[in-house]
This record gives structure tokens, C-alpha cells and sequence, in this order.
């Protein structure tokens, strides 16, 4: 109208990649100018709670040391952000997004699931030799969706098992889960990351280490693939060197497969 202006939808798609471009020529010519590869700008990342909180913040600390002028927006949920319609340049996510048409970059593929419980845990109620047992056990389950994750796979000589486990612990925050575990509630079946410092310095204790575990493999999910910035390049780069840098991570292979 004569006293307002609104951006059509087409001119949104144009604004979003416009803003992209002008990012990538400027971290070019500050590049240039100064004769050593430097970032910059706003970075608007998106990650799971527990990951997010107690593994990735650290690490976006580390890099912001390196890179003084680099910004984070960063959102904690479990809930998968929509990468189209929400203000979110990348997400790390524990497995590969069901919409093939993101951009998943692997940071550490061999990720996997690994049954955990603490000490305390395991003297009062004894240890689970075999996933069957966990019918007897205190299980620390996951919710997503109102979906309750009461169903856990395991593997053992290319055999697969799926073992209903229950508890009277429920949770959508997967933070929540860890936290039960540490403080002797159950038994949890979390990503290998999550847990990674928590094995080392023995708060958390491994079961059933000869069977397979479900694969998670952590990724940097972007929804275009010209969306990926010298920044979010060395982000990427950055996370995937601080993964393999975990205690325990030259054995992650053979951790639960």
C-alpha cells in the first residue's frame, strides 16, 4: 500500500538467498584483505538438549575462541527444527533426517548407542548380562512426539533383537535421561557422545558390551547445500576433530558392535 510494504513470498526466497551470498563475499573479502582465512557473522545452530548442553556448548566456546568474530544463536530441543521455515543455518542431529531432501554432513559416523547405568545402580539391582534381562530392570525411556522410545535393538551375530523395556521414568528431554542414569534411577540406552565423559571417569558404567548397538551417527543437517558457509565449513570440521578428541573414541568401533 501507499503507507506499508510486505515481502512476497518470492521475495523472501530471494532475500534468504541474498543474504547467504552477501555472507560468502564478505568472509571472501575479509579473507583477502587481511591474507589469512578469518569467519565471521552469525551462526544459528540447532542441536539436541543433551548434546547441545553438556558435549557441543564447550566446543562452540573453544571455536569462538579461535574465531573472536563469530556469533552463536544456538536452540536446544529434541524436537527436529524445521530447517525451511525456522531461523536455523544448521542442526546437529544423532541420525540421518528422514527428509532426503536436507543436507546431511557426517561429523562422527560411527556413533552409536551404548546401555548405560551408574555404579549405584548396578550393586543394588545387579548387572544385565544379556538385553533379555532388561525386562527385570528400570528403564530410563525417551519420549518424542507423545511417541514413547520403549523399544530398543540390539544385534549379536548379525541376529537382530528388539527388546520392550519399561520404567517408571519418562522423559522428551534427553538431558533428563542422562541425568537419571547418573543418579542411579535406571538404565539408559543414550548416544555414545552424550555419555563419552561419563564412561571415562567411571559415573556411568557399559552393559552388555558384546552386543551390537543402533547406529546414530552424528551429522551437521543444513537444508541447502549452498548454505554452507566457510564458517559452518570449519564448524563441521571443528566438531568432527573435538568428536574423535573424546575419551574412548580410538575404540568407538568396537563399542557395542
Amino acid at each position: 500500500s501507499t503507507r506499508s510494504l510486505r515481502v512476497t513470498p518470492e521475495g523472501a526466497v530471494v532475500r534468504e538467498h541474498a543474504r547467504l551470498a552477501l555472507t560468502t563475499l564478505g568472509e571472501g573479502q575479509q579473507a583477502l584483505s587481511t591474507g589469512r582465512h578469518q569467519v565471521q557473522g552469525v551462526l544459528r545452530l540447532a542441536a539436541s538438549s543433551d548434546m547441545g548442553r553438556n558435549v557441543l556448548l564447550p566446543w562452540l566456546e573453544d571455536f569462538q575462541d579461535q574465531h573472536p568474530q563469530v556469533r552463536f544463536r544456538l536452540t536446544l530441543s529434541d524436537r527436529m527444527a524445521n530447517m525451511y521455515s525456522e531461523p536455523v543455518d544448521a542442526a546437529f542431529r544423532h541420525g540421518k533426517p528422514r527428509d532426503s531432501s536436507l543436507v546431511a554432513l557426517p561429523v562422527a559416523p560411527d556413533n552409536r548407542r551404548v546401555l548405560v547405568a551408574s555404579p549405584a545402580y548396578l550393586q543394588a539391582r545387579g548387572t544385565p548380562s544379556t538385553p533379555q534381562e532388561l525386562a527385570q530392570h528400570d528403564c530410563l525411556c525417551f519420549m518424542l512426539g507423545g511417541e514413547v522410545n520403549d523399544r530398543w535393538t540390539f544385534a549379536r551375530d548379525g541376529q537382530p533383537l528388539a527388546v520392550r523395556v519399561q520404567g517408571g521414568h519418562v522423559t522428551n528431554d534427553g538431558d533428563v535421561v542422562r541425568r537419571w542414569a547418573l543418579a542411579g534411577r535406571g538404565v539408559g540406552y543414550k548416544a555414545w557422545i552424550d555419555v563419552a565423559h561419563d564412561l571415562a571417569a567411571g559415573r556411568l558404567v557399559q552393559l552388555c558390551p558384546a552386543w551390537d548397538t543402533e547406529p546414530v551417527p552424528l551429522y551437521m543437517v543444513l537444508p541447502d547445500r549452498r548454505q554452507l558457509t566457510p564458517a559452518l565449513r570449519l564448524l563441521r570440521e571443528f566438531v568432527a576433530q573435538a568428536c574423535a578428541a573424546l575419551p574412548g573414541a580410538e575404540n568407538l568401533s568396537q563399542i557395542g558392535h
